[in-house]
């Protein structure tokens, strides 16, 4: 038995509108559990293995730094393998050189160093007065609730060496720096190859054309990137220096070349040296408002530097959430050191370049944008 037409003119009844789907809140347990594990699984790679990693970091964003200029020497006629040695020469010549430069002063506030702790201490004690008071009442009130003379058994951790240390620490360096001159000179001599045999092994068009894109972009904003703060510290330095010397601080080279290495630390290398000045300089001036003026001076030339000249030369290039970048900074600290801390910057400028090329990374890409 078929159904009566529908009558022509009159508007057939409409269906009620969908009921939205309502939003998933099962969470799959498995899932979130083998997401932690490997979480921790990269965080323990990273953390046991920056013996491996940090030199190959480095050499690899000094490739990113270099790479252009041997790219024009290539269209002067120069081969990739004579530039690269001489740029490794280069670099290593500056380097060494300002080492040998800054090892008298250095060593000077070395040798310096009890008699200079020793000052500090009885300054910062005078300036501690107000709470000695709190201290003796805590102090007075632990005597009151000691319940016994029962003795605890002291632990005495027997200290490594000055020299130890020293020269401990100056073998690892010397070690990485050679590791990282040697990879740095293959990246630099080997050019496009690696990005060459990445695109053969890439199976469609669109993830070749991806991977040029992507490593193309890298390459241009870090080494833009980090030829500009370079440009930027190294004024930086001597402007504190000029400043410091004005101050009438002694060996204002050396903070000058300090504060141009800690500035590529954001926001944590400022502190950090702001604390290092006003040490020094409580050991030099005799009123503590003399040393007080030092690290202030030095704050507001950093809060200039970092919020009007900084933003300016590099614009939108490699524009990162702050919030981002001081996390990124503790993290990296933390997991690699102080060098960790000097590459955070360019890890997070890398790894948002390749989430925003990626349409699953996308959301990942925006995160970590300004």
């Amino acid at each position: 038995m078929t159904g009566s037409p529908e009558p022509v003119g009159v508007d057939a009844p409409r269906d009620e509108a969908p009921t939205p789907t309502p939003f998933p809140v099962r969470v799959d347990i498995r899932s979130v559990a083998l997401t932690g594990l490997f979480v921790l699984a990269v965080f323990y790679t990273l953390y046991f293995t920056r013996v491996f990693l940090v030199p190959m970091m480095v050499g690899l964003l000094l490739s990113f730094l270099f790479n252009p200029l041997v790219r024009r020497l290539r269209r002067a006629h120069i081969p990739p393998s004579l530039s690269a040695a001489a740029i490794l020469l280069a670099v290593v010549a500056v380097v060494s050189g300002t080492l040998y430069g800054l090892s008298g002063p250095a060593a000077s506030w070395i040798a310096q160093a009890p008699q200079a702790l020793s000052t500090v201490e009885v300054r910062m004690r005078t300036l501690m007065k107000p709470l000695e008071r709190f201290t003796r009442t805590a102090e007075h009130v632990e005597k009151m609730t000691d319940m016994g003379d029962t003795q605890t058994p002291q632990v005495e951790l027997k200290r490594e060496s000055l020299a130890a240390a020293v020269f401990g620490g100056t073998q690892n360096f010397l070690g990485a720096a050679l590791i990282v001159s040697v990879l740095l000179y293959f990246l630099l001599a080997a050019g496009d190859m690696f990005l060459t045999k990445l695109i053969k092994v890439l199976p469609r068009l669109s993830d070749k054309k991806r991977a040029v894109q992507i490593a193309r972009e890298t390459e241009d904003q870090i080494s833009s990137y980090l030829v500009t703060v370079t440009l930027v510290n190294i004024v930086f330095g001597v402007v504190v220096g000029i400043v410091l010397k004005l101050q009438g601080m002694p060996n204002p080279v050396l903070w000058g070349v300090l504060a141009g290495v800690t500035n590529f630390i954001p926001y944590a290398g400022a502190l950090l040296m702001a604390v290092i000045l006003g040490l020094a300089a409580l050991v030099h001036y005799p009123t503590t408002g003399q040393a007080a003026l030092v690290p202030f001076v030095f704050l507001a030339l950093n809060f200039l530097e970092g919020n009007i000249i900084t933003p300016r030369l590099i614009g939108q290039r490699l524009a990162l959430n702050p919030v981002v970048v001081f996390t990124g900074v503790l993290f990296w600290g933390w997991i690699w050191g102080v060098v960790g801390a000097l590459l955070a910057v360019p890890i997070l400028a890398a790894i948002k370049i390749v989430c925003d090329h990626i349409e699953g990374l996308s959301p990942i890409g925006e995160f970590l944008g300004d």
